[in-house]
């Protein structure tokens, strides 16, 4: 697994644990403390701001899992899709693709994006 394939899961696992404090030590572990995270609907900064809308994302989609698609990267740059659907079903509810940047190993900013989202 490459650098670029494995920060992208163990963001798409910090999206998928659902004991706070667990989830909490995932995002502190992975961003920047100054993290930048930018996506449409949300323009945040900083691990608390990540972490409260993890947690909020875990309760508006209860049930439903966070899986990763293909991953590429290049210098400090890695991209990535990624799904949000019920575990084991063939179509997802949401498709996004995601732009990260990493510094010593912790991702500093992310670029989100939003290709699929329920009507």
């Amino acid at each position: 697994m490459s650098e670029y394939e494995n920060i992208a899961q163990r963001y798409i696992d910090s999206w998928n644990e659902r004991e706070s404090g667990k989830r909490r030590a995932l995002i502190d572990d992975l961003y920047a403390s100054d993290v930048v995270f930018t996506d449409p609907l949300v323009e945040l900064v900083g691990t608390d701001a990540v972490a409260e809308m993890v947690a909020g994302a875990q309760e508006q989609f209860a049930g439903l899992e966070f899986g990763l698609g293909p991953v590429d990267g290049h210098h400090d740059i890695a991209r990535f899709t990624w799904t949000l659907g019920a575990p084991g079903a063939g179509e997802p509810i949401v498709i996004g693709f995601d732009v990260i940047t990493i510094a010593d190993g912790k991702i500093q900013r992310v670029h989100g994006f939003l290709d699929k989202v329920p009507a």
